[in-house]
């Protein structure tokens, strides 16, 4: 059976939800974060990084969420949850998606997310400097690329339903999270079609079967 070592408010969280929308049986095993924010030792026993997401399947450990996501699609899914070679472009939309995700909407969302509460951490006396430095990089870099990704990612929700076209596909699980962590900071009041992208995954059977097996979930918080 497969086990999703599961850390809480993490990633991991979307590799339940696959598994939910493909019905497939597994179990999970959860990890609490330290107060530091960080994840147990105990899940460098199941991959030396010590990270989650991260499943084994027998005696396999896959771990990445875009490797896992592949991976099931891939040897579960049975042509489910990714448009078939015959559909060129959006068979190559699926791709890009799938590596849009952690290669380039990611960066910006973790950037906002350190450059906002590192300055809370800094020794009292240098606070003021550390936050003026942060605060030039973020309005001058991270706000600025969080707001073209945002405007590009609307854009091609305005062309069709799913990020690799009219249906539901792997790509859209694993678009999920930057998306849901980017409504929480810095928020997409100003795009409809992403906070109406958002209501169609939170609205899926799958997704909330997922949030009942998962556990909590609250990103950025």
């Amino acid at each position: 059976m497969i086990t999703v070592h599961h850390l809480s408010s993490s990633r991991s969280q979307r590799i339940i939800w696959l598994l939910e929308e493909l019905g497939l049986k597994y179990q999970v095993k959860r990890y609490e974060r330290l107060p530091s924010m960080l994840a147990p030792p105990e899940l460098k026993k199941i991959h030396p990084l010590g990270k989650s997401p991260v499943i084994t399947d027998g005696d396999l450990t896959v771990a990445e969420s875009g490797a896992i996501v592949e991976y099931l699609v891939n040897e579960y899914g049975n042509g489910r949850l990714i448009p078939p070679p015959s559909a060129k472009q959006d068979r190559l939309k699926y791709t890009y998606w799938m590596h849009f995700s952690e290669g380039s909407a990611m960066s910006p969302v973790v950037m906002y997310l350190l450059f906002t509460k590192a300055p809370d951490s800094a020794p009292f006396l240098i606070r003021p400097l550390v936050r003026y430095i942060f605060g030039t990089v973020l309005n001058s870099f991270v706000k600025p690329s969080l707001k073209k990704q945002a405007q590009y990612m609307e854009g091609e929700l305005n062309k069709t339903q799913w990020f690799a076209g009219n249906e539901f596909t792997a790509a859209d699980v694993q678009m999920s999270f930057p998306i849901e962590a980017m409504a929480e900071r810095p928020g997409l009041s100003q795009y409809p079609k992403l906070l109406a992208y958002l209501d169609a995954i939170h609205a899926r059977p799958a997704y909330k079967r997922a949030l009942e097996s998962g556990g909590e979930y609250h990103l950025l918080s």
